[in-house]
């Protein structure tokens, strides 16, 4: 008779440790029109941004990324898809400051995102950022999913997310964590 394969193949099973480490957390006890992360150790493969948001103000245009406080419009690319349930589409944006494909939701619906920070460290290459994106506009709502491009090799040691219109509402929320390994 054979092995159950699943049985063998855990006989070596061995526990993987986390890759996911914490940098910082922020809670925002008063509407803030943007959070800055900064003084980023070198010591990650990748970094990953999470996000739970309102927008204090709702606003049509999109929360921006700006990294290492570079905010000139020709240093950044995008590209994106999204959906809202009854619509789908995609775009570009050539010399878009700030990645703007970010929406941040809106007082009475909240916005979620994921972003990863490829390789931030490597001085070789323009930095990639992936980013997953869902916000609720009082009912309905959109899901993105881009991808950006910082045309820029510097180590990234810092980043601001800015709100798209006015300010973050009291209670959002942004974590920070690296990524170790390849």
């Amino acid at each position: 008779m054979s092995p159950i394969l699943g049985i063998l193949a855990s006989s070596n099973y061995q526990r993987v440790t986390s890759s996911y480490y914490s940098i910082a957390t922020t809670t925002l006890g008063t509407a803030t029109a943007s959070v800055t992360f900064s003084s980023i150790p070198a010591t990650y493969t990748h970094l990953q941004i999470r996000a739970l948001t309102s927008n204090a103000s709702y606003a049509s245009t999109s929360a921006s990324l700006y990294l290492n406080s570079d905010t000139t419009a020709a240093n950044y690319r995008n590209h994106y898809l999204y959906g809202s349930g009854s619509a789908a589409g995609s775009s570009t944006d050539g010399n878009s400051a700030a990645n703007g494909v970010m929406g941040s939701g809106m007082s009475t619906g909240p916005a979620a995102w994921v972003i990863d920070l490829l390789d931030y460290q490597n001085t070789n290459k323009y930095k990639t950022i992936r980013l997953l994106n869902g916000y609720d506009t009082n009912g309905a709502g959109y899901v993105w999913f881009g991808s950006n491009l910082w045309m820029n090799t510097n180590a990234v040691s810092s980043f601001t997310i800015t709100a798209p219109v006015g300010t973050f509402a009291i209670n959002s929320s942004f974590a920070l964590y690296g990524i170790k390994g390849a």
